[in-house]
Formats: structure tokens, sequence, C-alpha cells
């Protein structure tokens, strides 16, 4: 692990893991722009993971996966990222019986994964999984959903970690979820920052031809629908309650609109694309400009469904 001026913060901690420093964030976003992490992370196993939170009580910390429904500004991020993809990445069939089965999967698991995984061993439910691009620590977060189904119907319980590095067991009913939310139950502010570890998911019984020809349908759909040869981070705003932000988005003719580098996609109104060359602050600037055309021609405030963080660059 390289040093740096707040090293001596670790004290007697011992960390498995790689510590980058200065690390470019655009390496490790889908949508392949953003500035610097002061420190970036990436622990050997959970353990570690909450060794590295208590070796940095003081720092911000940020908590990522694929990078795949993030937006970092130019300016990065002050603090330590801690990056789980492969990492947190335990996938077990924990029991399986004839009314379904019960599938533990780390919060660095890819979601697709699971997706394969479930099918393997004769569960379904998890098909949908195959079709979002980030890791289950995100989709438990989010509450992420595609083509029907969302993340917490099937969840049964989760793993937790807090900022102090204390893993805890929280069931389903701990919390509240909704589109796109998901939020502890009387949560309040004296309730310490906790991360996703990992997830039980509550299956089904059912084939692995028909899951695995589902979930092919499903790639499929994906493919044909989503401007997936260019850098972008899915869906950029929730759908509003009755409606689809890609259809008013569509409506107010901003399909392969431009802003610097970032574009609308002309294959999918939801989706900014980076043409080549975009800046974080120009995919910012355009999530702005299209949240006020569609809020003046349709009267409707779309909210992101992407995460920003980060500071804006610095003027010279």
């Amino acid at each position: 692990m390289p040093m740096d001026q707040t090293a001596g913060e670790a004290g007697a901690v011992s960390l498995r893991g790689e510590m980058r420093i200065n690390e470019p964030m655009r390496s490790h976003v889908t949508w392949r722009a953003g500035g610097i992490a002061d420190r970036y992370y990436m622990p050997a196993d959970l353990d570690d993971f909450a060794n590295v939170l208590r070796a940095f009580p003081h720092q911000a910390v940020y908590v990522i996966g694929l990078g795949s429904n993030l937006l970092v500004r130019d300016g990065g991020l002050r603090g330590i990222v801690i990056a789980l993809h492969a990492r947190l990445n335990d996938l077990q069939l924990i029991e399986k019986n004839e009314s379904g089965g019960l599938v533990y999967a780390g919060a660095g698991v890819a979601c697709a994964k699971v997706a394969r995984f479930s099918a393997q061993h004769d569960l379904a439910g998890a098909e949908f999984l195959a079709g979002i691009p980030g890791t289950i620590g995100g989709a438990l977060a989010m509450n992420a959903g595609c083509y029907g189904s969302e993340t917490w119907q099937f969840v049964e319980r989760v793993k937790v970690i807090d900022r102090s590095g204390q893993i805890l067991v929280r069931h389903a009913t701990d919390y509240e979820t909704g589109y796109r939310s998901v939020k502890l139950q009387h949560q309040s502010a004296t309730v310490p920052a906790e991360w996703f570890a990992g997830g039980f998911f509550r299956l089904s019984s059912g084939n692995q031809a028909e899951s695995r020809q589902k979930i092919k349908q499903l790639l499929s759909q994906r493919v044909s629908s989503q401007p997936l040869n260019r850098p972008n981070a899915g869906s950029v705003f929730r759908n509003p309650p009755g409606d689809f932000a890609a259809r008013l988005i569509e409506a107010c003719g901003l399909k392969g609109c431009h802003l610097g580098g970032a574009m609308v996609s002309p294959k999918h109104a939801n989706f900014i694309v980076n043409t080549g060359h975009a800046t974080a602050a120009d995919i910012e600037a355009l999530m702005m400009m299209v949240q006020r055309r569609v809020k003046k021609a349709m009267a409707v405030d779309l909210i992101p469904e992407v995460r920003i963080i980060g500071e804006p660059r610095r003027l010279a």
C-alpha cells in the first residue's frame, strides 16, 4: 500500500487489499468520464473492508461496484473510494428444496452472474438480473429492476457493514422499499452510514432450460433497445408514475441532442452516451437541460436515477 500524508491514520490496522493514490475514476465508471479519487481501495474480503473503514475513520467514504450508475464530477473525490466488484464475490446456494432455494451473493458479484448461477441450480425469478449492468451491492442499494421485476421482491435478508466496520444482518422487513428506493425503517440522522455487503435471495423452483432461454431473450432485448456500443450509465432518469422518461424526452425532440461530448442517445432517449470525449460536466449539464425542457413542455419533474458525486472542476 503506497504511503501518503494520511497513511498514519491507519494506526495498527493491517490492510490486505490494494490501495491506489490519485486514481482516475473515469477508468472505473461506465460513462468513462470524471475526476481523480484521492484514495481508491480494493479490499481483499469483507473483513478487510471492515479494516479499511476503521483505518480511515475521518475520511469521506464512497463505495462502488461496476460504476454503472454513477457520475463522478471532474474535480474528483476527496476521501476514499472502496471498490467491491470482484472483491466481495461470494456466490453460494445456501439451501434448496422442492419449492425453491436460497442464494447468497456478495455485494461485488455482477448481477448477470447471479442470474446465470440461479438458473444453473433450477431456480426461477432472478433472470431479470441479467439485464442489470451492475453488482448486487448497487442493485440492493437502489432496488434495481427491469422487465417487470425488482431486486427487493426476492430479498429475504441482507448483510451490511457500518462506518465503524461492524457487520450486521438485517431482514427485508427492516427496510422500506419502493421504485428505485431503499431505506431503513424509522431511519434517523443519528444512525451511522452503512453499506450492503451481500444479499440472501429467496427464489422459487424453476427449470434450467427455461430460465436460460428467458435470460437469452432479455439480453437480446437489451442489445436491440439500448446503445451498448457507447459508454453510458443505463437509464438516466426514473420513470414518472404512469409514464416513461424516454417517451417524455423523445416527445420533446431531444433524441440526438449534443452538449460537448455528451449526447442523448438516438436509440433510447433515457440514455446519455459519451461520444468519445465527454467530461462529467458535459453529461451533468445535458441532464439538467433535459430536465428543464421536459419540465417546461410536459410539466413533469424528471428525477435522476444515476448518482452524482464529487466536486466540480476548479477553475484556474
